[in-house]
């Protein structure tokens, strides 16, 4: 089983492509799946996209690639100690340092996908196609493609960009291997499914259903009744994130003045033990952001422990098909279980409702729809007939440069092509366009 999900296959339509690739002592397959992540430029374009608080002035605060960073770096830890429990329980020839490689891996590309200003980016574009979707340039699509708009969703904009757009572009992408994929996967079905399942999240539109398929059927995740199952070790990804926004969201806050330490003893308390958070509450030589740095690190490493004992103790139904929906929601350690959940309804109650916050997200709101009214307007006329198109349409279609529709494409392919050039753009680069189309940019 394990040599399947810890598959190098890198090519979808060629079995043995990359599983015998040259593996030099300092350089193995998994090892070139994070260099080839980390150097691309959707990774480094993160560095300029909301983690939670748009366009901050403050250059403390995370952003989505020191989040995604910093979700590595747990999940590094988690598949070290995985690694190890599966070396001692399943086969002496797994080596630990690939299973932390694939999981820190799939890590860094976890948010990828993610447009600019964060949920709220997402939330703009969902509710742009929902709105629309009587109107003429949506109601030729079929039901299935207007799902994958209706529902648009950064997971399944980070397999498409990883296994599609970057690098390789149409070939296979990043070219990562089946194991790095399949981690990186935490709902493995298509946007179809969301409205029968009650659930807004899915990894794959009907553009990568195929590749989809091919890795997951290779992974030997197909289930009899031909539903996919998840990989292991995407459990672990997952923990790692779940954590690590859980509790760095209130360390930013803590830099932005949103929240005291008096607003979360409680949180770390349970978290880290009566003791510990009374000694550093009364100590008179750290910063409120020093001290709320250090009660992050231990929870962290706390939660992390506490993960990896809860996936040992459900291992068979993690990999026999009984699975959980995610590690937290098994948690044993009532302290550990209450602690997240409160810190993550903090987040929600009091971080998330920062008037800065929704003022600017407000802001982004008109940005998203002005650049999708103008582009996927434009490209419908496209469409239709590419040589009548207007001074303006062409211009705003220029705009995208080589990454404007192909006449030769489906409509839902142009449309693809639109939204993968705004979910591409940084904050600010999305701020500049989108003035520059109502006119405001001189």
């Amino acid at each position: 089983m394990w040599n399947k999900l810890l598959s190098k296959q890198r090519d979808f339509g060629n079995s043995n492509y990359g599983s015998n690739e040259n593996e030099e002592y300092y350089r193995s397959s998994f090892h070139r799946d994070y260099d080839r992540v980390i150097f691309s430029n959707s990774f480094r374009r993160l560095s300029k996209k909301t983690q939670v608080h748009p366009l901050s002035k403050n250059d403390h605060i995370h952003n989505r690639l020191t989040h995604s960073l910093e979700v590595a770096s747990v999940g590094r830890s988690l598949g070290l100690r995985a690694g190890k429990f599966l070396k001692d329980k399943v086969d002496k020839k797994i080596n630990p340092y690939d299973v932390a490689y694939i999981i820190q891996t799939a890590c860094l590309a976890h948010d990828i996908g993610n447009p600019p200003f964060g949920h709220a980016g997402e939330e703009v574009i969902k509710e742009w196609f929902k709105k629309n979707r009587k109107k003429d340039f949506l109601s030729k699509l079929s039901k299935k493609q207007r799902m994958d708009f209706h529902h648009l969703d950064g997971n399944a904009q980070s397999f498409r960009i990883v296994s599609q757009l970057e690098g390789n572009s149409f070939n296979g992408g990043l070219k990562l291997t089946f194991a790095t994929l399949g981690t990186l996967v935490k709902y493995p079905y298509s946007s179809n499914k969301c409205d029968a399942l009650g659930k807004s999240k899915f990894n794959f539109f009907q553009s990568e259903k195929k590749i989809f398929k091919t890795v997951y059927e290779g992974l030997g995740l197909k289930n009899e009744d031909n539903t996919y199952r998840r990989h292991p070790l995407s459990y672990l990804m997952e923990a790692s994130d779940d954590i690590c926004y859980g509790l760095l969201d209130l360390q930013d806050a803590f830099e932005l003045k949103i929240i005291n330490l008096k607003d979360t003893k409680q949180i770390f308390t349970l978290l880290c033990g009566k003791k510990l958070v009374k000694d550093i509450y009364n100590s008179t030589n750290m910063s409120v952001e020093n001290k709320a740095a250090k009660l992050v690190s231990v929870s962290i490493d706390n939660l992390a422990r506490h993960v990896m004992s809860v996936f040992e103790a459900n291992y068979d139904d993690i990999v026999n098909g009984k699975q959980p929906s995610d590690l937290l929601d098994i948690f044993t350690d009532e302290n550990l279980s209450r602690g997240i959940k409160e810190a993550k309804a903090l987040a929600k109650n009091e971080i998330f409702n920062d008037k800065r916050k929704i003022e600017l997200e407000l802001g982004a709101y008109h940005i998203i729809e002005t650049l999708l009214g103008s582009l996927i307007r434009a490209t419908y006329k496209f469409h239709i007939d590419s040589k009548a198109l207007s001074f303006r349409d062409k211009r705003v279609l220029d705009l995208m440069d080589e990454d404007k529709p192909k006449e030769k494409d489906s409509l839902y392919h142009k449309y693809q092509s639109v939204v993968d050039y705004v979910v591409g753009m940084t904050d600010n680069h999305a701020k500049y366009i989108a003035h520059q189309l109502n006119g405001m940019s001189y």
